[in-house]
């Protein structure tokens, strides 16, 4: 390009930049910083110091900035277009906020997941060690010390995540009334904290099935290690393999796997696992919109395309699901409050560990990780995103059964 062309492109540029910079400051006040890769700053709001700072690494990137999207934005960020400096939920809430309010309030890739994902096992198995089988030490550096990937349980608020995880697991074993001698299932059972506390201390023997080679790896040794063998075995197995009766099934965090359209047969398989008096608990991620389970909570874009689909059901889906396949919801809760501070607790040990995490799995990796924390922390306290507990039973059940 001759040296006059490049000077008026520039120049063309900064006139965008300054148009742009002008509408932020009035329409939002942020207190953003915004760094060209020519050196030059623009303040997105007043203030004696920006709470964050965003560094363009190229001109390329400002279309993106002018049509801003969470899926465009997330993108340029993990493809180290632009970088960031600030407090994880200072960048993220800054991200959503800097949209323009003419942005589509549904997002065309999560409309089109569902298509896209069939959940044939081997879509599950592809999906499921993409998003869990990063590295064992990857996720020992963010997560409490049982190794949970699922909300905590904060019955007062100030506990650290450790006591949050075990609350949560005592909590769930106690509300489906795990007793000794009982068959226990757990599917999506992660590195096997529920199921080694379902053994040792309530008396279960129990089977958890995953997916993830990793997991099973991690939670093999684990039960060995606890001295639970005789009462733990942990499977690398799809769920719809799994044979036999089990007086009790828990889903802890593997409910987004399952997908929309397989719902009817995911409650008939875990019908015909459960005993006549069995109990089934389900944690599930939902839609809150009620009308076409398709609403753009601020993570879905980035999800869809970089992690894995995010709650793609309205609960009203999962209790029709449940009911149409011979089951019943005898109690249901919402969980947010406690999924809010579960990941306000994993992306600040997250940012604590950033530079071991970068170490550990590179930087893109990191990237993808820090915006998908921050995204479901937020998505959670805005209540874009709906977690429930839902505890089933075979229809026709007496009162007198449920304890």
């Amino acid at each position: 390009m001759e040296p006059k062309e490049r000077k008026l492109l520039n120049r063309l540029m900064n006139l965008g930049i300054d148009t742009w910079v002008d509408g932020i400051r009035r329409s939002h006040n942020l207190p953003i910083q915004l760094s060209l890769w020519s050196g030059k700053n623009f303040d997105l709001g007043t203030f004696k110091s920006p709470i964050v700072r965003i560094h363009v690494r190229d001109a390329s990137v400002l279309p993106l900035l002018f049509t801003a999207s969470v899926d465009s934005l997330s993108e340029a960020y993990v493809t180290e277009r632009i970088d960031v400096d600030g407090k994880l939920e200072d960048v993220i809430d800054a991200m959503y906020r800097m949209l323009p309010s003419s942005s589509p309030k549904r997002s065309s890739v999560r409309a089109g997941t569902s298509s896209r994902a069939d959940h044939s096992r081997q879509w599950d198995k592809t999906s499921t060690r993409y998003h869990h089988d990063v590295s064992n030490d990857f996720y020992k550096l963010w997560l409490d010390e049982r190794m949970v990937f699922s909300s905590g349980y904060f019955e007062s608020g100030d506990e650290t995540l450790d006591e949050a995880q075990l609350k949560k697991i005592d909590h769930v074993l106690r509300e489906i009334g795990v007793q000794p001698g009982h068959r226990l299932l757990d599917i999506g059972c992660g590195w096997g904290a529920l199921v080694m506390r379902a053994a040792a201390t309530y008396g279960a023997r129990c089977v958890g099935v995953t997916l993830s080679e990793n997991q099973y790896q991690l939670a093999t040794e684990r039960v060995r290690a606890a001295g639970l063998s005789d009462r733990v075995e942990i499977r690398l197995e799809d769920y719809r393999d799994v044979r036999g009766t089990f007086e009790r099934v828990t889903n802890v965090g593997m409910f987004e796997h399952i997908g929309r359209d397989r719902l009817p047969s995911y409650f008939s398989k875990v019908r015909s696992l459960l005993a006549d008096d069995g109990m089934l608990i389900d944690h599930c991620i939902t839609n809150p919109d009620s009308d076409q389970g398709n609403t753009q909570a601020p993570r879905d874009e980035f999800i869809s395309r970089f992690m894995y689909p995010s709650g793609e059901h309205h609960i009203s889906l999962v209790t029709r699901a449940l009911q149409q396949s011979g089951l019943e919801a005898i109690d249901v809760k919402n969980l947010g409050r406690h999924c809010a501070t579960t990941l306000k607790h994993w992306a600040a040990r997250y940012e604590q560990h950033a530079d071991r995490i970068r170490q550990t799995v590179g930087e893109t990796k990191y990237r993808i990780w820090r915006v998908y924390l921050a995204g479901c922390a937020h998505a959670f306290s805005a209540g874009n995103a709906s977690p429930y507990q839902v505890v089933c039973r075979k229809a026709g059940g007496t009162a007198s059964m449920l304890g």
